[in-house]
């Protein structure tokens, strides 16, 4: 079977639904792919980032994304002693000076129940992209195949690559990645969390091993940080091998390690950090993690992946209706590389400074010069807390995408 449509979006995470409801609000028919049945699936990235939050209002969606469970963190610290807060959001003058952490299944069904009330809104669950389709020298739309086997192909004027770091659209389209060097993988896993006990956003660095807690509204989300490689040794070694880990590095949670109760409850990312030097090819665009896979340090890559799909709707939404050419999407990388570059240097650098030393046993706490600059200027804190929060080249969503809070919430 072959459709048709003007845009095609490969991944229903934060960019691909984004991108899908702000084109749909310009009029533009739009198709978004998502290859799992549901949004419900565990240890993604839960933050969502004061611009955001402001893109949300933006969008008339602000009040409902209020009423989801969620913790909100106004500062963020790195173990002592003393702990040092490196940044602060109370400082800075915008609407929302926290982040807020809320399970991504939830924000992404806010984003699909609001594109379902565009017309030219249509999302597609449990359909994987398996290739692309080519026409006279460019990208002519995907072919896709569903969780019952039956395959079909759909023709869009461009096809948007938002399917995260192993990207077929990027392997497909032929486009390459500049790796930089990682020195460690991540390992997540929950632990039951007490009503009484405050959010907050504090890492554990302790005798070669770094960790973080993660606030959800029922329970913590934790990242182990270890050396890249090191999965298979640690799964040999056995689950009470690691519990003894979480112990050392977070004693404060020592008492409910047992809810691990075995290896299948930790979940091993295999961490990247890389930039592609070209983003597009004719009829074909890739942003996000697609484009750009981040570091969890920090927590930034869904922000920038929105950011990226606001961008996108708002330089391509008149082309697409004309006929997008690769002009068109060349303005993307231009517009959203010097954010995505200063990001990246700031991760490796922590990489290097702070998680490199933590697990090698090199340090138990945050850089003396740090310490000293943070607490010899305080107001030194906002820093972080902007580029963390909003930062360098916020994007806002265009006039034609806004909508009233009161008209969405009825």
């Amino acid at each position: 079977m072959v459709e048709r449509t003007t845009c095609v979006v490969v991944g229903g995470g934060p960019a691909g639904m984004v991108l899908g409801l702000l084109l749909a609000r310009a009029g533009v028919e739009v198709t978004v792919l998502e290859k799992h049945a549901d949004f419900l699936r565990d240890f993604r990235g839960d933050t969502v980032h004061p611009s955001t939050l402001q893109l949300l209002d933006e969008l008339g969606l602000g009040e409902r994304f209020a009423k989801l469970p969620q913790s909100r963190l106004s500062t963020v610290s790195l173990p002592g002693p003393p702990p040092l807060t490196i940044a602060d959001f109370r400082g800075l003058r915008i609407a929302h000076p926290y982040l807020a952490m809320v399970p991504q299944w939830d924000l992404l069904d806010l984003l699909a129940d609001a594109g379902r009330a565009e017309p030219a809104f249509h999302l597609r669950m449990s359909t994987e992209v398996t290739s692309l389709v080519r026409e006279a020298g460019r990208v002519a739309g995907v072919r896709y195949r569903t969780a019952d086997g039956a395959t079909g192909e759909i023709r869009a004027d461009l096809t948007v690559g938002c399917d995260g770091r192993w990207s077929v659209v990027r392997r497909e389209a032929g486009l390459r990645e500049r790796e930089f060097p990682v020195p460690f993988d991540t390992w997540w896993l929950r632990l039951p969390r007490r009503g009484e006990e405050r959010p907050e956003l504090m890492p554990g660095m302790r005798h070669g091993h770094f960790a973080v807690i993660i606030p959800r509204e029922e329970y913590f989300q934790v990242a182990y940080l270890a050396a890249k490689g090191l999965d298979g040794q640690l799964r040999a070694e056995g689950v009470e091998a690691f519990r003894d880990r979480i112990r050392t590095v977070l004693p404060q949670l020592a008492d409910r390690v047992g809810a691990i109760t075995s290896m299948d409850d930790v979940k091993h990312l295999d961490v990247r950090l890389n930039l592609m030097t070209r983003w597009h090819r004719n009829g074909v665009l890739c942003i996000g993690d697609a484009a750009h896979a981040m570091s969890p340090i920090g927590g930034v890559g869904i922000n920038l992946a929105v950011q990226d799909a606001v961008a996108t709707a708002r330089l391509l939404a008149v082309p697409l209706r004309r006929g997008v050419v690769a002009r068109d999407l060349a303005r993307i990388r231009r517009r959203r590389l010097l954010p995505t570059m200063v990001v990246q240097a700031i991760q490796r650098f922590m990489h290097r400074a702070v998680v490199r030393p933590a697990i090698e046993g090199r340090r138990n706490g945050p850089p003396k010069p740090l310490v000293t600059v943070m607490n010899a200027v305080p107001w030194a804190r906002r820093i972080p807390a902007y580029v963390i929060g909003v930062g360098l080249l916020p994007e806002h969503a265009p006039k034609w995408a806004r909508r009233n809070n009161n008209t969405e919430s009825k």
